[in-house]
C-alpha cells in the first residue's frame, strides 16, 4: 500500500486549495479512504472521509459547506478540495485508507500517507 499526499502550501485567508492524493495497493471499492489533519498541539482530526460503496460521506463540522472530497478511480486518486481557507486550516494534511467512512462508526485507519503543510496565512 501507498499513499502519497501532495498539493499543500501557502494560501491566504479566503482562499482556496486542492490537495491530491495518489493510492496504490487497494481497491476504493474495498477500503474508504479519508483526509485529516493534525495542527501543532492539536490531536489528528478527520476532515473528510468517503466510501464509494455506500456513497457515503463524512464531514467534519469544521470545514462543513467548504471542503468536500472527489475520487478518480481510474487514476486512483483522491482530492480534497478547501475553499474558503481559514488561518485554523492551517496543518499537516493526511491522506488515509480506512475501513469505513464514518470514524465514528469504527471507520479507523487501516494506512497513513506521508502528510503535506498547508497554511494560511492571513
Amino acid at each position: 500500500v501507498q499513499l502519497q499526499a501532495s498539493g499543500g502550501g501557502l494560501v491566504q485567508t479566503g482562499g482556496s486549495l486542492r490537495l491530491s492524493c495518489a493510492a496504490s495497493g487497494f481497491s476504493f471499492d474495498d477500503y474508504a479512504i479519508g483526509w485529516f489533519r493534525e495542527a501543532p498541539g492539536k490531536e489528528r482530526e478527520a476532515v473528510v472521509c468517503y466510501s464509494t460503496w455506500d456513497d457515503n460521506t463524512y464531514t467534519a463540522d469544521s470545514v462543513e459547506g467548504r471542503f468536500t472530497i472527489s475520487v478518480d478511480n481510474a487514476k486512483n486518486m483522491h482530492y480534497l478540495q478547501m475553499n474558503s481557507l481559514k488561518s485554523e486550516d492551517t496543518a499537516v494534511y493526511y491522506c488515509a485508507k480506512m475501513f469505513y467512512s464514518d470514524p465514528r462508526l469504527g471507520g479507523g485507519v487501516d494506512y497513513w500517507g506521508k502528510g503535506t503543510q498547508v497554511t494560511v496565512s492571513s
